[in-house]
């Protein structure tokens, strides 16, 4: 599975860790810093969740 994060669309409310911890990475001020990245399938659940809980719709989940 593949993630991006449009870093530029992120406005930090961080709901995406809180739901995802070990799939996505906020740098100090909240902000998603994960960029694009292959994720095992047994994460993509907590992927598609923390996808979910983003307001600004910044994170996509593919199948690879």
């Amino acid at each position: 599975m593949r993630v991006k994060v449009n870093r530029a669309a992120c406005q930090g409310n961080g709901r995406c860790v809180a739901v995802a911890p070990d799939v996505f990475t906020l740098d100090d001020l909240g902000y998603n810093i994960s960029g694009e990245f292959t994720i095992p399938d047994e994460q993509g659940e907590a992927a598609f969740r923390g996808a979910g809980e983003c307001p600004e719709r910044a994170i996509q989940v593919h199948f690879d």
